[in-house]
């Protein structure tokens, strides 16, 4: 039997404090409509648009800046399936694939979350050592992947 899922295509960014290299602090935001859901900033590629242009406009939009620089682009699109809970808020996809960048907020950036359509309630920077508990459960396997692949490029 063939499953023939789909997929919205996303563009997601593991955002690095501007203390980086010499402090590796990432950020992490709170969702407004699922409390405790902390994830990476991340957004739908609309319609003719470029993967960095989707980019640049959902950290905009969801953190208040895009005053950022590219480090790094995860060289492959990463799937996976929603919960059954958020698969019906999100209907007709039954999960994401998305493109990770690796960025680092520039000195003058300021995260303002109080944006037009707020997406996240709260925000904090945190180590390594503690970015996996702090995640939605069902992103783990996929930021953990991610992370590994900028560490053993030698970005983190």
């Amino acid at each position: 039997m063939k499953c023939n899922k789909s997929y919205r295509p996303n563009v997601a960014a593991v955002v690095l404090s501007s203390n980086y290299p010499a402090k590796c602090e990432f950020l992490l935001a709170q969702r407004t409509d699922i409390k405790g859901a902390w994830q990476f900033p991340q957004g739908g590629i609309d319609e003719g648009e470029t993967i960095l242009n989707a980019l640049f406009r959902e950290l905009q939009e969801e953190i208040g800046t895009n005053d950022i620089e590219v480090i790094a682009e995860h060289p492959e699109w990463i799937k996976y399936d929603f919960p059954t809970k958020v698969r019906k808020k999100l209907y007709p996809f039954d999960g994401q694939k998305q493109k990770y960048f690796l960025v680092r907020l520039k000195n003058t950036a300021i995260i303002n979350i109080e944006t037009p359509i707020p997406e996240f309630d709260k925000y904090e920077f945190v180590q390594y050592k503690d970015l996996f508990e702090r995640v939605t459960p069902f992103k783990r396997f996929v930021y953990k992947q991610v992370i590994e692949y900028f560490k053993k490029e030698g970005y983190l």
